[in-house]
């Protein structure tokens, strides 16, 4: 069951709906152990404090503001509730603004939250969610999460509402500090009309079910070959497009975009190709499943294991 990461309200003018918030996204990427390169122990991260010499456990950390000078004031999780904002507590909504407007304000996105109402309050939860569906608009307010104020963004989101926390202005970098152009780039007519069929080309409509992460499969998929035994061809760079021709590179682009979307919905062929078969089936790899160590030990009981040396006892 989902663990809730914050607990508290929605408030605007005298209406209060109190609500939890859950994470709405989690990462999926590959995660890899830290291996000593002599003799492939796992490394350890380790808390030191050079006043006292001596490695210390996390639990024995306090918090510590820097004042200057080596000097610390000490902050305690009291002193966090203590802070004199409704916010700690409360998403507090101070106006509701058209999605249109709120579009470029809203784009840097942190983090995105799901809210749960709590039953009493799931009357004024929809009402509230129906309101901004209904006139397109987007409540910004700010909360308290992860000891500091956020500017968030409140929007109706399936059978929810999401919430988004945003950066404040000053946290965007400009775009002064890039190398760009002080005019218009000339573009020609017949260039603008073949990027516009290309873009024509390859306009559907967005289906989030079709992308997966490829990189992660195809990873799992060479970890799995060498837990087989295999052998790993290296990969061939695909010729990089030359730019001198920016004509012949858009008729090339919309020649391919045409060519390929029949075969839009073929599965991709592996890249990772065995030097001998595996006495068991790999374990399947696919949208949503990626193979976890445990799956590639049991799969290839053969494979061939990186031994820890251990440090023998005095």
């Amino acid at each position: 069951m989902a663990r809730s990461m914050w607990k508290g309200a929605i408030q605007f003018g005298l209406v209060t709906i109190p609500v939890k918030l859950y994470l709405a996204t989690e990462s999926k990427g590959v995660s890899f152990n830290m291996l000593h390169a002599e003799c492939h122990g796992r490394i350890q991260m380790k808390t030191y404090c050079p006043t006292d010499d001596a490695y210390i456990e996390r639990r024995d950390t306090v918090r510590g503001y820097d004042v200057g000078a080596g000097q610390y004031i000490v902050v305690t999780d009291d002193d966090l509730a203590a802070v004199p904002l409704k916010t700690v507590r409360a998403i507090e909504i101070e106006r509701f603004v058209s999605v249109d407007d709120a579009a470029d304000g809203t784009r840097f996105v942190k983090q995105s939250y799901y809210l749960e109402p709590d039953q009493v309050a799931r009357k004024a939860f929809y009402l509230l969610k129906d309101v901004l569906a209904e006139r397109g608009l987007r409540a910004i307010g700010k909360i308290v999460l992860r000891d500091r104020e956020q500017l968030v963004a409140l929007d109706p989101f399936s059978s929810t509402m999401l919430l988004s926390t945003l950066y404040w202005p000053d946290e965007i970098r400009t775009t002064d500090e890039l190398t760009l152009p002080e005019s218009e780039v000339e573009i020609k007519p017949a260039e603008r009309a073949m990027a516009e069929q290309l873009v024509a080309t390859m306009t559907a409509p967005f289906d989030p079910a079709a992308y997966r992460d490829e990189y992660r499969e195809a990873l799992i998929g060479i970890i799995e070959a060498k837990a087989a035994g295999s052998e790993i061809a290296p990969a061939v760079p695909e010729p990089s497009a030359a730019l001198g021709d920016l004509m012949a590179a858009l008729e090339a682009s919309v020649a391919a975009a045409k060519a390929a979307r029949p075969a839009a919905a073929t599965e991709p062929e592996p890249i990772v190709r065995s030097a001998r078969k595996a006495s068991r089936k790999p374990v399947p790899v696919g949208p949503g499943r990626a193979a976890s160590p445990v799956d590639i030990a049991k799969s290839h009981p053969e494979a061939e294991l990186v031994p820890v040396r251990r440090r023998k006892s005095a």
